[in-house]
């Protein structure tokens, strides 16, 4: 069967298109492009060029105007520019990929075929490549007769304009009909994998489950790292992990266990949501959310927001939460007046002066920290004692809190 998504490691040139519309102003078009060219560069990729257009709503043909294409056309036909693919930062059609394809005669990919593509070549273990496959296929199906053009039914010769079944539209069903039997396979093998795991969680006992959450490479992995003194992958880059990892830690004698989880994004992919609802069980079993933002970036605001509004569709139910600041020490800022202070590329702040800023009034339980840098940790394993011990408490008799307790002081002796 002809591949559609493609996950080589080969550095390419690329262009970037994105637009402004009355929804996504101009400013936010920006941050958006930022997010796709570090996307871009995650997968591998090299971004030469931008371009945007100002459109009520994108073009239903070919996504932006005539005018824009032939512009996009004429820089990707310049041998100078060595461009091979066209990145454009919103789902495109099948519609709209094939005439792209058609008029610039380059390889075009959307927002999320690159996700999908960072995926494919992250994933590791078993779970976590059956999901990605199948977040593949669930995107690959409907735009299967694009790469069949060249095949489509012929014209017969006899009377009348006869029509026959030409060879692209078999191979286009054969397709058609491998895709929706490695679907189905695909959700069975899942079915089983999320039997098993939702008995390991069950096998987990009484211990209280802390999740830590947040937007793509804020630190989670890293702050993992630190609390759990484990060696969970981590690097500067989107998506570094793809699968739940789950480590017991210890913070004064009391035990809990922490997962760390994938990261969200902004316009995630509705197949990735839908296959990685099982990797997700882990935030909607949680005791605890532990929301890890990366205040020292521009945007930090709405991937709060976007972690937020992703996490009530999943847990459907508030939990108690903690908002960890990652990255204080990158945290910037400049001085307009008194009661204006907007994050920029000025002086850093010392703790005692974020603490009286805005975000610290964002919720009751908010902390700021640098994984990195190993700052202001005590506070944190400090909050999250109290907020652990508050759950345990509430849930089980005191007796067996304390007994809870004595064990795992016993347990850490005799580690030690």
């Amino acid at each position: 069967m002809k591949e559609f998504i493609l996950t080589d490691t080969t550095t390419e040139n690329a262009a970037l298109v994105g637009l402004i519309t009355p929804e996504q102003n101009e400013s936010k078009s920006k941050e958006y492009l930022d997010e796709l060219d570090f996307l871009a560069d995650t997968a591998g990729i090299r971004t030469v060029k931008r371009f945007t257009q100002r459109l009520d709503y994108p073009h239903p043909v070919t996504f932006v105007g005539s005018g824009k294409l032939q512009e996009i056309k004429n820089y990707t036909e310049d041998e100078e520019n060595a461009v091979g693919m066209v990145i454009f930062d919103d789902e495109l059609s099948p519609k709209q990929l094939r005439n792209l394809e058609a008029e610039l005669k380059v390889r075009i990919m959307d927002r999320t075929g690159l996700i999908l593509d960072i995926f494919a070549s992250r994933a590791q273990t078993a779970h976590a490549k059956a999901q990605v496959e199948l977040a593949q296929y669930n995107y690959m199906l409907p735009r299967l007769k694009r790469l069949w053009t060249h095949l489509e039914r012929q014209s017969g010769g006899g009377s009348g304009g006869f029509r026959m079944r030409g060879p692209g539209e078999t191979q286009l069903e054969t397709d058609r009909r491998i895709i929706l039997n490695k679907i189905a396979k695909l959700k069975e093998d899942l079915k089983e994998i999320d039997r098993q795991k939702s008995i390991q969680r069950g096998n987990r006992g009484k211990m209280v489950r802390v999740a830590l959450v947040g937007y793509t490479n804020v630190g989670k992995s890293t702050l993992m790292n630190l609390l759990s003194k484990s060696e969970v992958f981590a690097e500067n880059k989107l998506f570094a992990t793809l699968d739940t990892t789950v480590r017991k830690v210890t913070v004064q004698n009391l035990a809990f266990l922490l997962s760390d989880t994938v990261g969200f994004i902004r316009k995630l992919p509705t197949e990735l949501v839908e296959s990685f609802k099982s990797t997700l069980d882990e935030v909607r079993e949680a005791d605890l959310l532990v929301h890890v933002v990366d205040i020292s970036h521009p945007a930090f605001e709405e991937q709060l927001e976007v972690v937020t509004q992703t996490l009530s569709d999943i847990a459907k139910e508030e939990k108690p939460s903690i908002i960890v600041f990652n990255k204080m020490d990158a945290f910037s800022y400049v001085k307009k007046d008194e009661d204006d202070l907007t994050p920029r590329n000025k002086e850093n702040i010392p703790l005692d002066e974020l603490k009286k800023m805005w975000m610290n009034r964002l919720h009751e339980n908010c902390v700021f920290i640098s994984a990195q840098e190993k700052k202001n940790i005590e506070e944190l394993k400090a909050l999250l004692y109290q907020k652990v011990k508050e759950i345990h408490t509430e849930r089980f008799p005191y007796n067996d809190f304390l007994y809870q307790e004595y064990a795992d002081m016993e347990s850490c002796s005799n580690e030690e």
